[in-house]
């Protein structure tokens, strides 16, 4: 989705990866969590940093970081797990993302979001919703339904089954 098909305000939950700062649609995020204990999943894709049971249910954890080429997150104090809803050909999809820091809801108008620029971008274009205007500066609108394709996500949950992670997940509750 392009930002010129954004015709309404809407509101985005920022958050910092290395030192961009990035936001999502509020209406995909679920809750924000400490960072809590992840299990790590054998022959996981290196992006994926393991599952943590949320209330008796197994969600992945993905490091949006390491998926966008930069180094992995490091816990901190301020590290969050973003639990996020992602739309994957018509199925919804519950996953955790590590992220630096979680900073605000931001209020975005449709004429405060401009088109990512299609040359010198750091990230693939595909992944990015718009750059939101704050003050002087420019946030990162992630499409995050776009950031993971089909095929990762189901091997991932496939990766899950067989090693009976569900089970392990449901004992440590």
């Amino acid at each position: 989705m392009s930002a010129s098909k954004i015709k309404e305000t809407s509101l985005y939950l920022t958050f910092r990866l290395g030192e961009e700062i990035f936001a999502v649609d509020v209406k995909q995020v679920r809750e924000v969590l400490d960072l809590t204990p992840i299990t790590k999943v054998p022959q996981a894709p290196e992006f994926m940093r393991g599952v943590i049971n949320l209330r008796g249910s197994v969600v992945p954890v993905v490091d949006l970081k390491m998926k966008f080429g930069l180094a992995k997150t490091d816990a901190t104090v301020d590290t969050r797990i973003v639990v996020m809803e992602i739309d994957l050909d018509g199925d919804v999809t519950v996953l955790g993302s590590m992220a630096d820091s979680v900073h605000e809801v931001l209020e975005l108008e449709p004429g405060q979001i401009q088109d990512p620029p299609k040359l010198g971008a750091r990230w693939h274009s595909e992944f990015i919703r718009g750059m939101g205007k704050r003050g002087d500066e420019f946030v990162t609108i992630i499409d995050i339904d776009r950031v993971f394709s089909l095929d990762e996500l189901a091997r991932s949950q496939e990766l899950l089954l067989d090693d009976g992670i569900e089970k392990k997940a449901a004992v440590n509750e």
